[in-house]
């Protein structure tokens, strides 16, 4: 082999190689492959044909090229168009790669010429190759129909071993990396074996391929046969009127398969598939059974949220919801941290207590953010029959599960929040009793196979953190309540309120009536007047309706007078919200006789009432008026006994009771009231009337008395201490039983007020009145003159 050494110019070809011997046609359109041609063309028309590493390499260099390459000569050039031209070339020779002697503005370089080839195979050897190639080359054939058969003809006349194997590498489609092998194969012997390699490795990929889409025709012609017999069995049962049960079927077996639960669940689901694929005739049981299973397949049996349990972030998701509430936050944050510490723990049963309006309903849906679960609500409110909770029996027309199940069906999992909501309004009738459905529920040792009249399979709410709402307990049954945890809710003070109002309200209403908080501002003064005389609440619900009324006509101002900002200030206050609703009746201003300021609990917060006493001459007639209930009347009769029974501790003659009426009266007649709390209160007021002495303006009481005269412990203190503050009472008198609930309120609901705890009447008096009862004057001259008299 003589080596020849040139200087050629070069084209990096790419996806492309070119074997010696080929003719091939290829578009060019790099400027440096462009000025390589013209190079050739003004020479000898030789240019040097390199292989690139990578297609996408835009400017290759040495090492991005192939080391071998082909000498070739350009036949023809046709100009595509301004930037594209398509040649013709032949490969001549294999050339190395020496170095690359110009990369701008075109590639050169010096090669290495191998124009002949490196054979060291006898003619017995070479004849051996050719029978083998000759036979590769009909199996190839025959594998491959798409392959010349003249051209398979022309090659097997073919007896000289080079040709055959330069012809069959050029012939053969292959890959240009397997090419690029061929290419650099110098060695005759080498080349056979790449080429022999390659073929034996086509023939085998062809014969698997063959096979493979033969069984993929198979199973095709097979599905396609049975999808025609079901097409023409569905043809029939429609004329037939039958309907199409079995599809239908065999989507809840699949359902089935994929459902999360236990062995007897899918067991019984099973049976009643089967049921349902015999039931085709039969047009109203198998409404029936469809809808059973259906209902079946949807439950969550053993399908759970996997819980992200963090105590941090479910303590800022409780604080960014609601200000204040600590009981009830402090209590989730408490089974938090045992289901950390445990893996599971029991979920607890907690019954919020409280006011309207105090979040008792948002604090589960933040519990449920907070812990990252799914979240449902059951309203019970006007609920009656018991079906309601257990579900009807499914032998029943319209039958369905009941609302525990269908809440926990819509959550999708077995370990949701539910809220129940408003339990204490359910009721009972001759359908049953609602409450006592409840009790097996809420019982944490029942609940793991609570049994739904309609599902008729074991449901396990172990797992479900039951959450339920109540304004009072008092209707609540006994059983019930011992199985919940009960947390109270109590009113919210002025401070809360704002806090309330300027963190959660005001930026909720401002998004919901489409204005930026530039727009409006609402100040402090503003807010507080708001709070106190435009709602009297022990919630925050119709603090939010005054503050939408304000967005309300703060838009429009915006929308027709082109504001850019509406401040709300208290003199401006009354043209947004008109004239102020409710005006707090201060403390007195002086020392009065028989009035006595007393403290009430309503539904919406607490109050202040004042106690009016008469004493008229008459017969001893006793006379309550201002719509009071049975019990208030009880507390006042208990007090006039407790008076008569201590006349002479109080001075009071004998016969007075019995030569006066007495008249008792407690204003907002209109408005009913009840509740034994105002007893201290009347009988104060009494004693005040009927000894004449003056009862502080400056006191404010509560407390039930006895026969005996002993103060006894009442309820709603929070709210009575609240309404007592914005009263500006300076003192309140509360029985002493009571004081541990004062200590546990925060200080900023009795700051500013002294606090007294009351064991007996005598406690309340030296308190409230401005002296204790004397003897009087005129009795100790009578007396006197009596005695003169006598002597």
């Amino acid at each position: 082999m003589n080596d020849i050494i040139m200087e050629l110019p070069v084209i990096a070809l790419r996806g492309l190689s070119i074997l010696p011997n080929m003719i091939v046609h290829f578009e060019v359109s790099r400027s440096k492959s462009k000025l390589a041609i013209e190079a050739a063309m003004l020479k000898d028309q030789n240019i040097f044909l390199l292989t690139q590493r990578d297609p996408d390499e835009e400017n290759p260099q040495k090492d991005d090229l192939y080391e071998f390459g082909t000498v070739a000569k350009i036949k023809q050039i046709v100009k595509l168009s301004k930037d594209s031209l398509r040649i013709m070339v032949e490969g001549v020779y294999r050339a190395h790669l020496d170095n690359l002697i110009m990369t701008e503005p075109m590639l050169k370089a010096e090669v290495t010429v191998y124009d002949k080839v490196i054979c060291e195979i006898d003619e017995v050897q070479q004849a051996g190759y050719v029978r083998y190639l000759h036979e590769l080359l009909e199996n190839y054939a025959m594998q491959n129909k798409n392959f010349s058969n003249e051209l398979v003809r022309q090659l097997l006349e073919e007896e000289d071993l080079l040709k055959l194997v330069d012809q069959l590498c050029t012939n053969i489609p292959m890959d240009y990396k397997q090419r690029q092998v061929c290419l650099e194969a110098i060695d005759l012997q080498m080349r056979f074996e790449q080429l022999a390699q390659f073929m034996n490795k086509e023939i085998e990929m062809i014969q698997i391929t063959r096979e493979i889409q033969a069984k993929v025709k198979e199973r095709v012609d097979k599905n396609q046969r049975e999808y025609i017999l079901r097409e023409q069995l569905k043809v029939i049962k429609e004329e037939l009127g039958e309907d199409s049960n079995q599809t239908d079927a065999d989507q809840f077996e699949a359902q089935l398969q994929l459902l999360e639960a236990s062995d007897e669940v899918k067991e019984k689901i099973h049976k009643e598939i089967e049921r349902f694929r015999n039931s085709a005739n039969m047009a109203s049981e198998n409404g029936v059974i469809r809808g059973y299973v259906e209902t079946l397949l949807a439950m969550p049996w053993d399908k759970k949220d996997e819980e992200k349990v963090s105590l941090k972030a479910a303590q800022k998701v409780l604080d960014e919801d609601h200000y204040g509430l600590e009981k009830v936050k402090e209590r989730i944050l408490e089974y938090l941290s045992v289901r950390l510490l445990t893996g599971k723990g029991e979920s607890p049963i907690l019954c919020l207590v409280g006011p309207p309006g105090t979040g008792k309903s948002s604090i589960a849906r933040s519990v449920a953010r907070a812990l990252d679960k799914k979240y449902v609500r059951i309203s019970l409110g006007g609920v009656r029959d018991e079906a309601e909770i257990r579900g009807h029996r499914k032998t029943y027309v319209g039958a369905m599960p009941g609302r525990i199940a269908a809440a926990l069906k819509n959550a999708g999992v077995k370990n949701p929040v539910m809220l129940l909501d408003e339990v204490d309004k359910a009721s009972n009738d001759h359908k049953g009793d609602v409450f006592s459905a409840l009790l097996e529920v809420l019982d944490s040792e029942q609940n793991s196979k609570f049994r739904d009249n309609y599902i008729e399979l074991p449901v396990d709410l172990s797992e479900v953190l039951f959450i339920a709402t109540a304004n009072t307990l008092s209707t609540i049954p006994r059983p019930l309540l011992d199985r919940m945890e009960v947390i109270e809710v109590n009113s919210y003070t002025e401070n809360e309120k704002m806090h309330i109002a300027k963190e959660h309200l005001i930026p909720k209403q401002i998004k919901i009536h489409g204005l930026k908080k530039s727009q409006i501002s609402i100040t402090d003064k503003a807010l507080d007047k708001i709070i106190v005389n435009y709602t009297r609440e022990a919630g925050v619900r119709n603090l939010e309706r005054r503050i939408g009324d304000i967005c309300r006509k703060a838009a429009r101002e915006i929308v027709e007078e082109d504001k850019k900002n509406v401040k709300i200030g208290i003199k401006t206050l009354e043209k947004y919200l008109g004239k102020e609703k409710y005006i707090f009746d201060e403390a007195n201003t002086k020392d009065e006789i028989g009035i006595v300021r007393g403290l009430a609990w309503t539904s919406v917060g607490g109050d202040t009432l004042s106690v009016e006493v008469n004493v008229l001459p008459g017969k001893g007639k006793f006379e309550l008026t201002g719509q009071l209930g049975d019990v208030m009347k009880e507390s006042a009769h208990a007090g006039i006994s407790f008076i008569r029974s201590m006349s002479s501790e109080y001075f009071i003659p004998e016969d007075f009771i019995d030569t006066h009426d007495i008249h008792i009266h407690i204003p907002e007649g209109a408005v009913p009231k009840d509740g034994p709390s105002a007893g201290v209160t009347m009988a104060t007021a009494m004693i005040s009337a009927i000894t004449g002495v003056k009862v502080k303006a400056s006191v404010a009481m509560t407390g039930e008395i006895t026969l005996r005269g002993r103060v006894l412990p009442i309820g709603g203190l929070k709210e009575k201490l609240l309404a007592a503050k914005v009263a500006k009472i300076k003192t309140v008198v509360v029985p002493e039983k009571n004081r541990r609930d004062v200590e546990e309120m925060e200080k900023e609901i009795y700051q500013g007020m002294d606090i007294v705890y009351a064991y007996t009447m005598d406690d309340v008096l030296k308190t409230a009145l401005v002296h204790m009862p004397q003897k009087p004057e005129e009795d100790t001259q009578t007396v006197a003159s009596q005695e003169t008299e006598c002597e």
